[in-house]
């Protein structure tokens, strides 16, 4: 993990603690959504996650490890089978030559192993900081493992709307994190944000009264500050009817 200057924490480790009750009371089972039985399928469906959906990822794992159930097997696999495996989740090409080589690089390595150290994890071929953390965190929850908080976009856009971090780097992100996130948390935490992002504090157009963080979100009460004081401001009488639609549409 990079070093740097560290996120000034103050005002987010005095908000944090209601920010965890109200997300442990909006969302108390949060989980990934990926379907796995052992390490390797976790990592293997995470790796096919990237630019797909965790639905599609659960409608192709199923055949992929009933026909290649470990490392092993996938490392001997014939590509072009596992290509047609695999193709719903897009970019099925790169993912096939990358799950292989995760395979082969398990048996060669770790015996065909998922290993339980972060530093191990990001030396397979495709792995990094977030899937690391992601299959750590759920399969051997702290103090099994030394994980991290796994950022994706998700974690990213709701953490910076909340005011956890103000910097846009999945490192720099996850240093701030853990740093006003008590260890305990850090597996679910995550899973809590990707939940609140796919709902109402979505990408495009957040849903903030709906959000149960806005007590504790500057952007949220920001937001419904000017739109309160869109509402109040009467248009001057120049304004074309067009016009006043779109401001109060904003």
């Amino acid at each position: 993990m990079k070093r740097r200057r560290q996120f000034p924490p103050n005002d987010a480790k005095r908000r944090i603690g209601p920010i965890l009750r109200a997300l442990d009371t909006a969302y108390p089972r949060a989980r990934t959504a990926l379907v796995y039985r052992t390490p390797f399928e976790l990592l293997i469906a995470t790796i096919l996650s990237a630019q797909s959906t965790d639905a599609t990822v659960n409608r192709v794992t199923p055949e992929l490890f009933a026909r290649f159930p470990d490392a092993r097997a996938l490392a001997a696999s014939d590509p072009a089978e596992v290509e047609r495996i695999i193709y719903p989740t897009g970019f099925y090409r790169q993912k096939t030559k990358t799950i292989i080589a995760v395979a082969r690089a398990l048996v060669d390595k770790f015996g065909g192993e998922v290993p339980r150290g972060i530093e191990d994890l990001v030396t397979l071929p495709g792995v990094g900081r977030k899937t690391a953390n992601v299959v750590l965190a759920n399969c051997w929850p702290r103090p099994a493992s030394k994980h991290g908080i796994f950022v994706d976009t998700h974690v990213s856009r709701v953490s910076r709307r909340l005011e956890l971090t103000k910097s846009d780097d999945p490192e720099e992100i996850e240093q701030d994190l853990c740093a006003v996130v008590p260890e305990s948390k850090w597996a679910v935490f995550p899973h809590q944000l990707v939940l609140l992002g796919r709902g109402p504090c979505n990408a495009r157009v957040p849903r903030h009264e709906e959000c149960p963080l806005l007590e504790w979100c500057p952007t949220g009460r920001k937001a419904l500050g000017r739109r309160v004081a869109r509402r109040r401001r009467r248009p001057s009488a120049h304004f074309a009817p067009a016009t006043i639609s779109r401001a109060r549409s904003k």
